[in-house]
This record gives structure tokens, sequence and C-alpha cells, in this order.
């Protein structure tokens, strides 16, 4: 992606602090990395306008952090002006590669930092650098590092196992839920200490073969389980996702002994989101997307026609570099996408989130019914950059990567549900 937009982005974007409103993420610079990548270069600069208005100057710092001493101000989110200053003089220092070489492993416990943003931000910075290498990536890079090292915070331990394995759906499917869901992030995964199927539950690492497909087929399954359960939450459940694609984007450049932990903690991040999201029961109206025979495509599915990203190769440094060519495969039954009307559904709910994901998942359904082997991505993405939302635009980002290697359009049908149930951004 050697579009200069993104720098020309990043450099008025690192004017600004990783969080506005006292917790609240500065999303422009991973979403702008998506618009580009997919793109809405053109639209990025009006998009951050609108944006910008929420974000706040960058936070002053109170004393310079050593690398000696690092250890006492992680997860110390009043050091984030000292943490930011840090890192800019760590890249500046050494070449970026070695610095997340030496920080991944030290900050990987924490992965649920911001609610999972450090390393979501970090992810995007990687996948542009691996793109090209300039100066304003090189800074994006320390600032997610920063981010991530202010607010890092670790999760309930995982159990050590040995566990059976299961594939990555029924494992989501199994995670226990927390049993108070009223409040922010913070409250939900401390109530992961106290649930007894917890380390079970994140010890036990789904899927098999190499790491990456492993990684891939997880992010998949945070995708499609967004289908029947992010009426609860559609935009806190969105990091189920987000959070694995960002560690599948880093893996390329990561020593291949970090490639394990890597895998185990972006499991449990996946786990432990779905845990604090999640209701315990899915949306009914959801069943048919969610569940139809045939709507799983396994991999060597054939991709679309419309898709102009499936025709080019993938680059040297996509994690997808290497996969098998995608075979001709029979059209799917498309009537598997057919759900009861919204209308319907509305006059038979007095709860108004699933009365919206009801409407939802029509635009959903409606898009993968249209006729052809999938919806088309290029729609399904614009659909989310017409939305404004940030995390929308990631989630379509993270589901279109994900079906290009994938090729199940139940993935894109997910996408839609999402950018239709997250709404317009205010």
């Amino acid at each position: 992606m050697g579009n200069d937009t993104l720098d020309e982005a990043l450099l008025r974007l690192h004017r600004t602090g990783p969080e506005h409103e006292g917790w609240l993420s500065n999303h422009a610079p991973m979403a702008t990395e998506a618009l580009i990548r997919h793109g809405h270069a053109d639209h990025v600069h009006r998009w951050i306008d609108d944006y910008r208005d929420r974000l706040e100057d960058v936070p002053r710092g109170i004393a310079p952090i050593s690398p000696e001493a690092w250890r006492d101000p992680l997860g110390d989110p009043v050091r984030t002006g000292d943490w930011l200053a840090f890192f800019d003089r760590e890249v500046r220092a050494a070449p970026w590669r070695d610095v997340l070489a030496l920080w991944w492993p030290r900050l990987l416990p924490g992965i649920a930092a911001g609610a999972t943003h450090g390393v979501i931000r970090v992810g995007h910075a990687v996948r542009a650098l691996l793109d090209q290498e300039t100066p304003a990536r090189v800074a994006e890079l320390g600032q997610g590092l920063a981010y991530w090292a202010a607010r890092w915070q670790p999760l309930a331990p995982a159990g050590r196992g040995p566990y059976p394995r299961s594939d990555p759906r029924a494992a989501l499917d199994a995670i226990p839920r927390v049993p108070d869901q009223r409040f922010d992030i913070r409250n939900r995964l401390a109530q992961l200490a106290d649930l007894a199927a917890w380390p079970q539950a994140a010890g036990a690492v789904p899927g098999a073969g190499p790491a990456p497909d492993r990684l891939r087929e997880i992010v998949a399954a945070a995708i499609r389980h967004h289908l029947p359960y992010g009426y609860g939450n559609p935009v806190m459940l969105v990091h189920a996702a987000t959070a694995p694609a960002a560690v599948l984007r880093t893996l390329p450049a990561l020593p291949p002994s970090l490639v394990a932990p890597s895998l185990a903690a972006a499991w449990a991040a996946t786990a432990a989101v779905t845990a604090a999201y999640s209701p315990r029961t899915p949306d009914p109206a959801s069943s048919t997307l969610h569940g139809a025979p045939g709507a799983h495509r396994p991999p060597g599915a054939a991709s679309p026609p419309n898709d102009p990203a499936a025709a080019a190769p993938a680059s040297p440094n996509d994690p997808a570099a290497g996969a098998p060519t995608p075979t001709k495969a029979p059209a799917p039954d498309t009537s598997v996408f057919a759900v009861e009307p919204a209308s319907e559904a509305l006059a038979r709910t007095n709860d108004p989130a699933r009365g919206a994901s009801c409407a939802a998942i029509d635009v959903a359904a409606g898009l993968a019914s249209a006729g052809s082997l999938a919806p088309d991505p290029a729609e399904i993405f614009q659909a989310a950059v017409d939305s404004g939302d940030a995390h929308a635009i990631k989630f379509a980002d993270a589901a279109v990567e994900t079906w290009r290697v994938i090729g199940d359009p139940l993935l894109l049908a997910a996408s839609a549900h999402t950018t239709a149930l997250i709404g317009r951004a205010d």
C-alpha cells in the first residue's frame, strides 16, 4: 500500500492522543489504514475531518521511562505521555522489527489493553509497514506500542491443559459468559477469574495445523459468531474478531519463536471478549444465516468474479501468501440466506436490540441472496464506509480479508449485518 495519503493522514493524527474522554480509543489511525487498503484513499481526509473534533491533544509526560525501568509504569495510563515519548525514541534508534520483537512478548500477556485496541493498532501499523516502510508508519508503530504499554491489562490466567481441541466455532459457542454484563470491559474481564470454566476455555486453543491457519479460522469463527450474538453489544463484540486479526497481520514480522504464544494470546483475547459481550442466548432470527447447511464454504472454494482483489496475487508479506489458489466450486444455494422479514420479526419482540438485529439480518440476507456466488466484497466494505463508523469499517476489513482466503460468503453477510446493527456514526 504505497499511497502517500496514509502517511499524510498519520502525520495529522500523530498530533492527537491515543484516547479521548478518558477511556475511548482513537480509532482514526486504524480506520484510515483500512480505508486506504480497500481503495478509499479519497475518503480518508474527509473521514478524519468528521472524526477529529472528538480527539484530544497528545498527553503530557510526567517523567522519562528508561529501558531498564519499564516494568513499573507498564499498565499505568497516567504515564501515557511518557510511553509515547519512550517508543518514539525506541523506533528512531533501532530497526522497527527489532523493537517489535523485543516488546511483543512483553506486551502480549496484556493483550486486553484498551479493550484490545493496543494490539489492534499495532496490527494495522505492521500491515502498513510490511507494504512500505516510511517514517510516518514507523512512528505509528511506536504510538501503537505506547498505547498498548500504557493500558497493558492481563487476563485471568488460562489453564495449561492438555485439553481436547475443538473447531473454533464450537469452542466459541462453549465459552462461559460473565454473570454481570452491565458495566464496562474492565469490570467484565475482572469476572473471568471467578468462572470455573474459564481456564480450560482460554487454554484450549482450537483448530489444527499451522498457526496462521488456526488463527485465521479463529477470526472467521468470531466474525460468524457476531451474527447471532452481536445484538447484545454490536460494537464491543467486534473486537473478538479484530483483535486476532491484528495478531495474524503481525505474524510475518515476528520471529518464529513468538508464533505459538501469539496464537495462544489471540485466542485468549477472543475468548475474553466473547465471554464479556456475548449474550447467553442467540438471536433466533439469525438461525438460518448462522447455521444453514452449506453456509460455510470450505477453504478452496471459488472467489466471486466481481472481486478485483481476488484476481490479484497475494503480497509476499500477506499472511495469506502461499495459500493454494482457490479452485472453481459449484455455486452455493443462496436460498439458505432467506430469513423472516424484519417487520414480522419486529412484531414478535419488544426487545429493541433484537428488533434492530432482525432489521440488520434482513440487510445481510438481501445482499447474500442477490444471486451471485457471494455478496460483492466492495459493496460490503462500501456499506461500512457509508456508515462512517470506525468499528464497522474495521470489522468489514477483517471480514473481507478473511473471506479472500477462506471463501465463505457468510463472512461478508456477517459484515453487512454488523454494519447495519451498529448504525451510522454520530
